[in-house]
């Protein structure tokens, strides 16, 4: 596991945006017959980078042409229409700015009749483009990435998944901050499914986030941190802020900015 550590939300994600734009160039040029496979999030955590990949393509930084794109999660009853769908989400903070091709973007849908098979299904289309190259996460309060949430099986694959109660308080500011607006239940991949990914990069950003980096971090591998599986990935990166890391003891600071190019 790799961290970095910056002195803001925008110095990680400015960081970040650009270690995305070399992976893909570098990519494209050396894999030019191949789309590059990104695994996306939605929430706050994720838009300083949208923001950013946004304004590189606009300068002609980087192409999204040839790449292929897999969402995390989406809400359970919420149709690709729906204002709070992450569907709409992609839409207006990232995929309407880009010179990508909407059929290469993918994304649960939540209103399937069959969510099980949905899941099913949405794990042979990663299969099927070979897998995913990076995936890009942020990290809830618990600690869990996208919506595997503590207790969640470290092997878990896509799936149906019960939102807790601290998690839907936290995403009721999408829903005019009202809680009960938000579904209990959510389609997203799983543990599993994001580490098959060749490379994981995860933004965390403030002091609230902190307890749950020090655990990812310096504790052991465990179900109830969900991040804490990147310690067993060969190739997984955190980026976080000053906040995120206050936590974290001071050698532990010392020896990732040691190693900090």
């Amino acid at each position: 596991m790799r961290l970095i550590i910056r002195n803001d939300y925008g110095a990680a994600s400015q960081w970040l945006a650009e270690y995305i734009i070399a992976r893909i160039n570098n990519f494209q040029k050396e894999q030019p017959e191949k789309p590059f496979v990104l695994g996306l999030p939605t929430g706050s955590s994720p838009l300083g980078i949208y923001e950013r990949l946004i304004a590189a393509r606009a300068r002609g930084r980087v192409s999204f042409a040839k790449v292929v794109t897999f969402n995390m999660d989406e809400y359970v009853g919420l149709g690709p229409d729906h204002p709070q769908s992450y569907h709409a989400f992609m839409e207006d903070n990232l995929f309407r700015h880009l010179d990508i091709d909407r059929n290469n973007t993918h994304i649960l849908n939540g209103a399937s009749p069959d969510p099980a098979k949905e899941c099913a299904d949405y794990e042979a289309r990663i299969a099927a483009f070979g897998g995913i190259e990076l995936f890009l996460s942020g990290m809830g309060r618990d600690g869990h990435i996208a919506f595997n949430e503590p207790g969640s099986s470290l092997s878990s694959r896509t799936r149906i998944k019960t939102l807790t109660e601290d998690t839907r308080s936290a995403n009721a500011r999408f829903f005019g901050g009202d809680r009960d607006k938000v579904p209990p239940q959510a389609l997203t991949v799983g543990v599993g499914t994001v580490m098959d990914a060749r490379e994981v990069a995860v933004l965390v950003s403030g002091r609230d986030k902190a307890r749950s980096l020090k655990a990812a971090v310096e504790g052991g591998v465990s179900h109830l941190c969900t991040l804490s599986c990147l310690q067993m990935h060969p190739k997984a990166l955190i980026v976080c802020d000053e906040d995120a890391a206050y936590e974290l003891k001071v050698g532990t600071v010392k020896y990732f900015k040691g190693l900090d190019p």
